[in-house]
């Protein structure tokens, strides 16, 4: 059957096409999930941690809760290598050939940006709720303020780009299980009059 596309590809071992590529939505996505994840990474390790006048040993600008910073850089650091890894699946995933496979591709898809979307709006809870009450004495001069406010923000914009990142997911599953089962139920027009020539005819 001519131009038929399994979860969202064609036929393996086409030719790739960069800007074909990169318009599409799933990969721009997928980028600002990336960018976000660094964003909010750069944040936290860079200006995450302050002290008073004081002191010498740094804590967490969240509400001095080590906890709050460990957890951000962590989810940060998976979240870009995930994303990293998944554009590289996106890139190959034209040149799988078989069917399950795609099938299984495109379900770890949906799986792994639906758990990220989660993660994200308890860290974004999380965040939020240890800068509300943080103290004002313990950075007195107001140090690394704007970083953990852009901090929030991003974990904000994350889970809505993962859950948009899932829904395109979930399209592309049920565009490609439509498209799999029109091709099991298609038969070619020639083999089908050939097969009826070979039928005998009742005299």
């Amino acid at each position: 059957m001519d131009g038929f596309q399994a979860y969202g590809a064609g036929k393996a071992g086409g030719a790739f096409d960069p800007q074909t590529f990169f318009r599409q939505p799933q990969t721009v996505v997928r980028i600002l999930c990336w960018l976000f994840s660094i964003v909010i990474l750069g944040c936290i390790a860079n200006e995450g941690y302050v002290n008073r006048p004081e002191e010498v040993e740094e804590f967490c600008i969240f509400n001095r809760n080590q906890n709050v910073c460990n957890f951000s850089v962590a989810m940060g650091t998976l979240c870009f290598l995930c994303c990293s890894a998944f554009l590289a699946l996106d890139l190959y995933f034209p040149q799988i050939s078989a069917v399950k496979d795609r099938k299984k591709a495109v379900m770890a898809d949906i799986g792994v940006s639906a758990v990220w979307s989660l993660v994200w709006f308890l860290g974004f809870c999380f965040l939020a709720n240890q800068w509300q009450v943080s103290k004002e004495e313990d950075n007195p001069l107001n140090e690394g303020a704007d970083a953990a406010r852009a901090a929030i923000v991003f974990c904000f914009f994350s889970v809505f780009s993962w859950a948009v990142q899932c829904l395109l997911a979930v399209y592309k599953f049920k565009l490609g299980a439509d498209s799999v089962t029109l091709n099991q139920e298609y038969v070619d027009p020639n083999i089908q009059d050939a097969f009826d020539e070979t039928l005998p005819t009742e005299e």
